[in-house]
């Protein structure tokens, strides 16, 4: 029995290094021999360099932007959590996804802490997670049916821009009439709950797990809760979700035309086209945040759609290409990573902002907090101990 617990404990270490090792060459192979091949290194340092001050300020306070609005995503999911709360949650967790192989589900197990040592519930950061997540996903799929009805009225819709469109326009119609229908009936969510709760079973039946049995009510709790949020937060939710990703773009589309990418040659609803493509792509756990695939996506998607129209000057283009993807993920994607270090600190060291659950349901006293200790003959002696 020994040799056989072993194993799987083997397994599971064989499969992180592996995965790891995967995602370290797929990087290598793009930033040391495929953009290289684009556009050299040498060209793209002298195309950055020509920006001027005033663009470096601009196409910093964009991306300082598009940081906020996500906090504000996260303040209209979760009631109760302040600004500088949100900045320090969502970059400290948008750090351990960008650096860490699959690190999604490490990055989830570190803010559910740090929401739970400010004395938010279970069932709160559980309904911000899911809710904030659904609503980013409506976004992701929404964005290429929005590019192409624009590529279509400029007359520069293409076929390989029109496929992934329609994909993600019926994946979208897919997820809105399960989630429509989750809300809509309680039997349904169950239902909903049970299937998931059974593919979960089945995955944890290869670790030999035990299988879980509450999803269904699980399911049933988070449909009403997701119904009582929606009532009071779904404009500020739907608002700050487009907020969020148009911001995002704002940089991008910033960087192209600084750094000399013309209208004349790439249109705005071509950025956006590109830009949604690799916003699909970043949600596979390839690498972490995407690293190195987003780059060849963007820098692949913008040369396709601007290269008829660059001129006798194509390796300048390319160049322009590379050197403004590059600039895009170094503010979106490399500077988080220190900045989520800092974070990080701030929240270990901070500990006026810690707070039990009893503290919170003082503040909130309709929160979901105060129904779960009404509810838990158990959890009502604990508040009271804890001085609520």
């Amino acid at each position: 029995m020994t040799t056989v617990a072993m194993k799987h404990p083997l397994r599971r270490l064989l499969v992180h290094y592996g995965r790891i090792a995967v995602s370290i060459a797929i990087v290598i192979a793009i930033f040391a021999l495929i953009i290289p091949k684009f556009a050299d290194y040498g060209s793209v340092l002298n195309t950055v360099g020509k920006l001027t001050v005033l663009q470096v300020i601009a196409v910093l306070g964009a991306m300082i932007c598009s940081m906020v609005t996500c906090w504000w995503q996260m303040q209209a999911a979760l009631p109760g959590l302040t600004l500088v709360q949100a900045a320090v949650t969502n970059q400290t967790g948008t750090t351990i996804s960008n650096i860490v192989p699959g690190g999604g589900m490490i990055s989830l197990g570190l803010v559910t802490r740090i929401f739970r040592s400010w004395g938010f519930s279970r069932s709160d950061i559980g309904l911000e997670i899911s809710t904030s997540g659904i609503w980013n996903t409506f976004m992701k799929l929404g964005l290429p049916i929005a590019a192409l009805a624009l590529l279509s009225m400029t007359g520069r819709a293409t076929a390989s821009q029109v496929i992934p469109a329609l994909v993600g326009l019926l994946i979208l119609i897919g997820i809105v009439l399960v989630f429509a229908l989750a809300l809509w009936k309680k039997h349904f969510a169950r239902g909903v709950g049970i299937a998931l709760g059974s593919c979960s079973s089945g995955v944890r039946k290869l670790f030999k797990k035990p299988p879980v049995t509450t999803w269904g009510d699980r399911a049933v709790r988070f449909r009403k809760d997701t119904i009582r949020l929606i009532q009071k937060r779904w404009l500020a939710l739907t608002a700050s979700t487009i907020l969020s990703h148009l911001a995002l773009f704002t940089v991008l589309l910033m960087s192209l035309r600084f750094i000399g990418v013309m209208p004349s040659q790439v249109t705005g609803a071509q950025v956006l086209a590109v830009f949604a493509f690799a916003r699909l792509l970043s949600a596979a756990p390839i690498t972490p945040g995407g690293v190195g695939v987003v780059e060849l996506a963007l820098i692949g998607g913008l040369y396709a759609a601007g290269r008829h129209h660059a001129g006798a000057s194509l390796p300048v283009f390319r160049a322009q290409i590379a050197a403004a993807v590059l600039l895009f993920r170094t503010l979106t994607y490399g500077l988080q990573i220190p900045l989520g270090g800092f974070t990080y600190i701030i929240w270990h060291r901070n500990k006026s902002w810690r707070k039990e659950p009893a503290q919170i349901r003082l503040a909130q006293p309709h929160s979901n907090v105060a129904r779960e200790e009404i509810s838990d003959p158990v959890a009502a002696p604990r508040a009271a101990a804890s001085g609520g």
